[in-house]
């Protein structure tokens, strides 16, 4: 589904025409075109999804089917498992004592799944073993078809110097072992270049998108814009300790994200860059707290079956918003307009910010300095012009009207609502709509 290895333009974004038979396409980030809708409607359903899982194949504290029956039972319809540097795939047993969940989590394992499903051992030396199920096993015991699709992904975790760089794969086929690099950007790079390696050969859709770059201040935006072929990043991460609202020297995700799509679409000409929110869950056993726990942040995207296949299509098309909690009815957009249709909750009020870069912006910056004037790695400080507020309407429906000067255009709607258990303390519920070029 990649053209060449690293295309500079990537994919086609496929416009629903409500209310009519034809569908639209363009390349993503070209002239605009008559009208698009993103609506449940006719073939096309919103299915509700997390991107960033992790289970006791890695750093997480619960067994893989304990986790997807959590998703399934609370309406999701699709969950990724995104294990650091692992696919689970091979025959593994573990201590139930040293692993993360601890005997705790094995009790609720054999509550759920009692008769006979779990495969016990005790060493010479009295020591209680479990058998961790595979990802197929998983599938076929806790999967639902067309209701409850579990997708198999993997965290390439990798680093530069000090500094964490990990992106998801999903619906991976084989494991895709950290490449290293030179610099932050070659690091992504020449991961993102195996993934698409592996799509190419394999034949099989595959997606890979760039995890919580303010973890350890690991990625900036100069660091991300640049990169070819991924086209994806977390606006919103679950985890309490990824920064996502950034601090006074480091952007925040939705910053980075505005900077990266202003430079991409101008000095680059590169595609927009789509924001994805994430749980990152690691911790089941103690919900709510400030774990990194599930539940937290997600994406809804529109596609007309349950399918991995479908859902990457979906994704890559920019069908999907992301979102902490506000669920959003319909998106629409005319080559006059952008519309955004919130689901209302009698138990709230909205705010709905269509953000955008004009045309024309200064694009100078300055880096970030420390107290004795040296460079941080941080993203550049730049005009207050990208990523402006064109408009903003206290109402559960609103529409920005294009004047003709943007250069992109996205939504964000906040809620009323506190986020009942925030990846921050005081966040309130949003939604992302993907950024739009007029």
């Amino acid at each position: 589904m990649y053209a060449s290895k690293r295309p500079a333009v990537l994919g086609l974004c496929a416009l629903v025409i409500v209310g009519a038979v034809a569908v639209l396409s363009k390349p993503h980030g070209s002239a605009t075109v008559s009208a698009e809708t993103l609506k449940a409607t006719g073939p096309l359903k919103w299915f509700r999804g997390n991107l960033h899982t992790h289970s006791h194949w890695s750093d997480g504290d619960d067994y893989l089917e304990s986790i997807a029956l959590w998703y399934r039972e609370r309406q999701y319809d699709f969950l990724c498992f995104t294990d650091h540097n692992t696919l689970a795939e091979r025959e593994r047993w573990v201590e139930v004592e040293k692993t993360k969940g601890g005997i705790q989590a094995y009790e609720k394992l054999k509550a759920k799944f009692p008769d006979g499903w779990n495969e016990e051992r005790m060493t010479d030396d009295g020591k209680l073993e479990v058998r961790l199920k595979r990802f197929e096993e998983v599938v076929e015991k806790v999967g639902e078809p067309g209701k409850f699709l579990l997708i198999q992904g993997e965290e390439i975790s990798d680093k530069f110097g000090p500094f964490p760089i990990h992106l998801n794969v999903h619906n991976v086929r084989e494991t895709v072992f950290p490449r290293g690099g030179r610099s932050v950007t070659e690091v992504i790079q020449q991961n993102v270049d195996a993934v698409i390696a592996q799509r190419e050969r394999t034949g099989q859709p595959m997606l890979v998108h760039l995890n919580h770059p303010n973890f350890g201040w690991g990625v900036t935006a100069e660091d991300l814009m640049r990169v070819r072929g991924e086209n994806f990043f977390e606006v919103y991460n679950g985890h309490p300790g990824v920064f996502n609202a950034g601090d006074a020297e480091h952007a925040s995700t939705e910053r980075i994200w505005d900077i990266i799509n202003s430079i991409r679409l101008t000095d680059l000409g590169l595609p927009l860059m789509y924001g994805l929110a994430t749980d990152d869950g690691h911790n089941y056993h103690k919900i709510p707290s400030r774990a990194s726990e599930p539940g937290r942040g997600w994406v809804m995207v529109l596609a007309g079956e349950l399918t991995p296949g479908s859902l990457i299509e979906a994704l890559e098309a920019g069908r999907f918003y992301a979102s902490s909690g506000v669920t959003l009815e319909e998106v629409t957009r005319s080559d006059k307009s952008i519309s955004v249709t919130v689901k209302p909750d009698p138990d709230a009020t909205y705010r709905i910010d269509f953000i955008g870069t004009r045309k024309g912006f200064d694009h100078n910056s300055e880096p970030v300095r420390d107290k004795v004037g040296k460079k941080r790695h941080a993203t550049r400080r730049y005009s207050s012009e990208i990523g402006a507020i064109l408009k903003s309407v206290n109402d559960s429906t609103a529409t920005y009207e294009f004047t003709g000067e943007e250069l992109f255009v996205r939504a964000r709607v906040t809620s009323s609502r506190k986020h009942p258990n925030p990846s921050a303390v005081g966040e309130f519920e949003c939604a992302w709509t993907q950024p739009t070029v007029p």
